[in-house]
């Protein structure tokens, strides 16, 4: 299959781009997501899709989408973002479209993405998250994506960490993604400042703000970055916390590489370091195995949208059968 278009859904934006085999990206269009209307959001993707299809030769659309997504890559069953239960997307995209569309989750999208062209694209058995507001996952294995059987498996970011601990978005308590995710790098760094730390009222200092309600991730990066001890001390507390819930994964899909992508993971060895010292220190069996590689994720905010493209081009996984 030669040009296929990818197109990544976010909260505000929807970024669309064809793609060819080898992964670059040759056009772009770009359109504001209407979250909170089915309707339009549809139109919007269609628009942008439609834009690039009058100007190339495309032979499939692959949709990247935050969300649970059927085994059959066309219903977005549910999507925490926007106003999407049960919705056909994928065969609504096609019917206005008249192409092939595919539909998969954003985290899974971005997976294969580093997978196929990225930062593992030597390996078969990978793992990788993607560290943002939230935490997103996505598996290979076997150089195969892992769906599970109604499509909804990979969802690393709720692994449980913490009994009875911070309540999650997803309705549970005490996920990774409460105390590894950028989300949980602000509360905690709001919450110092809040309780009167010097250290931490320096860090506000450094950010050029004095009220914690406006600290935000990426000042927390680029203090640390500054050397900020308050910064550099919350990331590494997030990097334990990362390190701890990839040792855990690790024992159930023994990847040969750990990947990791987002926003948060522009703090790069402010995060990666104390990550993989978490990692090793409680990997099972520690001494008697291969322990896996870790990087960072190659292809930015990219990921999702080239392997959206790309899956386009794979044919749907068989239906679940009972026995």
């Amino acid at each position: 299959m030669g040009l296929t278009i990818g197109i990544d859904v976010g909260g505000t934006k929807i970024a669309a781009g064809v793609v060819d085999a080898d992964g670059t990206i040759g056009a772009r269009a770009h359109r504001d997501t209407p979250a909170d209307s089915v309707d339009e959001t549809a139109a919007a993707i269609c628009d942008a899709a439609a834009e690039l299809i009058a100007a190339h030769d495309v032979e499939a659309v692959g949709i990247g989408a935050a969300g649970f997504v059927s085994s059959d890559r066309s219903t977005v069953l549910f999507a925490p973002n926007l106003a999407w239960r049960d919705e056909p997307l994928g065969r609504r995209v096609a019917e206005q479209l008249k192409i092939p569309v595919v539909v998969e989750n954003d985290a899974n999208a971005a997976a294969w993405g580093e997978f196929a062209f990225g930062a593992a694209k030597d390996v078969e058995h990978m793992l990788c998250l993607t560290i943002g507001t939230g935490i997103g996952g996505g598996v290979v294995i076997g150089g195969e994506l892992l769906r599970g059987a109604y499509g909804v498996a990979a969802e690393l970011g709720h692994m449980r960490v913490v009994p009875g601990g911070h309540r999650c978005g997803c309705g549970s308590r005490g996920c990774l993604e409460q105390y590894a995710s950028g989300r949980a790098l602000v509360r905690e760094g709001r919450a110092q400042a809040e309780a009167g730390s010097l250290a931490a009222m320096q860090m506000l200092t450094e950010c050029g703000i004095s009220d914690p309600a406006e600290l935000t991730g990426p000042m927390i990066t680029e203090a640390a970055a500054a050397g900020d001890p308050c910064a550099v001390e919350l990331l590494e507390d997030l990097g334990r916390w990362l390190g701890e819930g990839l040792a855990s994964l690790a024992t159930m899909f023994d990847p040969t590489t750990i990947v990791i992508g987002g926003g948060v993971s522009a703090a790069k060895d402010l995060l990666m370091k104390s990550a993989q010292v978490a990692f090793e220190r409680n990997l099972p069996a520690k001494a008697n195995r291969p322990h896996p590689s870790f990087g960072l994720a190659e292809l930015g905010n990219d990921a999702g949208l080239i392997g959206a493209a790309d899956l386009a081009r794979r044919p749907a996984p068989p239906a679940e059968k009972t026995r």
